[in-house]
């Protein structure tokens, strides 16, 4: 059972370089729709009328935080099925252990390989596909 091609991302992070860096990225190595925001409210009012394959989410925002975004997401029955992974530089094993726990199904740690970054995106996504 093949799942759909990835064809659309959401990163969130409060950090404005970073995330023209990773909507550069995803664009132009792979035909993906990227949207962004710069928190985790933000990102919660977007997937009420948004709805991408993945998240990609950092973990260390101001207000809510990737951690609590997730949680979120999860204990919304529109939202819970959405892939989320971590692209953060809390990337020690009990971080990535505890990441893990509440539900995100990858962590790509920054910094990150600009070059590579729709490459890596896309194997978590084909392991997803291959898993289910």
């Amino acid at each position: 059972m093949s799942r759909r091609s990835l064809q659309s991302v959401l990163y969130v992070d409060d950090e404005p370089d970073i995330r023209e860096v990773v909507e550069l990225s995803l664009t132009l190595a792979a035909d993906l729709k990227v949207d962004s925001c710069g928190s985790g409210e933000q990102a919660i009012k977007m997937l009420a009328t948004l709805r991408p394959d993945m998240v990609l989410l950092d973990a260390m925002m101001p207000g809510l935080d990737g951690p609590a975004t997730l949680a979120r997401m999860r204990a919304d029955p529109r939202l819970a099925g959405i892939p989320v992974v971590f692209l953060t530089a809390k990337a020690l094993p009990a971080e990535i252990q505890r990441f893990l726990a509440l539900g995100a199904v990858a962590i790509i740690p920054k910094p990150f390989d600009a070059l590579r970054l729709a490459e890596q995106v896309q194997t978590i996504w084909n392991g997803l596909a291959d898993a289910g």
